[in-house]
């Protein structure tokens, strides 16, 4: 009787005491981890199939909306968010150069091509001398409208200037275009003054148009696209971020491809399976 009077006393201790044995009866549900997402634009669909599926893995995505382009980089550089998901990688390198920011991307989603629209003609080859054509006015943007313009065979600019040529450095123009810088968001709405505008395709997506229906010259995707790749980005320090990184995953998967194929009716292609992970 005493031996089994000490056993019960020892198995009653180890329960008190937080032992292993008491585990069984008590769950506790971990606290979603909450993470603050920048975007610009109001078609979130392809974000809202991936942060459904992060969910159900405690991962909880809150979306913070940004009217413009200077805006989402800013507020990760100051920890107001956590990520952002809005830029091609040659925007990220100009921000960074021109702001001293460390901000670095974590992983490729989609290159979405440029495209020229208007709604006054139906070809580019119909552009009469002194036309009026809207381009955004950022310098990385900008300067992906001027080699967009020259890919249509509208002007020529100088090579040398790489991926960020400017309105100066336009080499021909015989005929005389009108070439106005706009904020990247205004180029959509500038179609009521000008003769053609160039818009980033969230952009004309959000202004109700598919990219690849109704841009009258679309920018062409090959070996030179990679700078125009869109991008997770994050600050440098969260680079190896296990929360960061999972995103990333949920985001590269074939659900989300086949989401993008849906809600861009193709215009937008999934960029890492073409230039990988990042």
């Amino acid at each position: 009787m005493k031996k089994l009077f000490r056993t019960l006393l020892a198995t009653a201790a180890l329960v008190v005491g937080g032992s292993s044995l008491a585990t069984p009866f008590v769950t506790q549900a971990a606290e979603p981890v909450k993470v603050k997402l920048g975007l610009t634009g109001d078609d979130t669909r392809v974000w809202d199939n991936v942060k459904e599926r992060l969910a159900k893995e405690g991962i909880e995505i809150e979306y913070v909306k940004f009217t413009d382009y200077s805006q989402p980089n800013a507020a990760l550089a100051d920890g107001s968010i956590d990520l952002n998901a809005f830029q091609h990688q040659i925007f990220l390198d100009s921000y960074n150069a021109e702001h001293k920011t460390d901000i670095v991307s974590i992983g490729n989603t989609v290159n979405a091509p440029l495209g020229i629209y208007s709604d006054k003609i139906k070809d580019v080859k119909d552009l009469k001398e002194g036309a009026k054509i809207a381009i955004p006015n950022d310098p990385t943007n900008g300067g992906r409208a001027l080699r967009l313009l020259q890919s249509a065979g509208l002007i020529k600019v100088d090579e040398s200037k790489g991926y960020k040529p400017t309105v100066s450095d336009i080499t021909e123009n015989k005929l005389k275009l009108d070439i106005q810088e706009l904020d990247a968001s205004q180029t959509a709405r500038a179609l009521l003054d000008v003769d053609v505008a160039i818009i980033n395709s969230g952009v004309a997506v959000d202004a109700g148009f598919l990219p690849t229906k109704d841009a009258i010259f679309l920018e062409p995707v090959d070996d030179k696209s990679k700078p125009y790749v869109n991008v997770i980005a994050v600050r440098k320090e969260d680079e190896q971020n296990d929360i960061y990184q999972k995103i990333v995953d949920f985001y590269q998967t074939d659900e989300t491809k086949k989401v993008i194929e849906e809600v861009s009716k193709g215009s937008h292609i999934p960029a890492w399976e073409t230039f990988g992970r990042k």
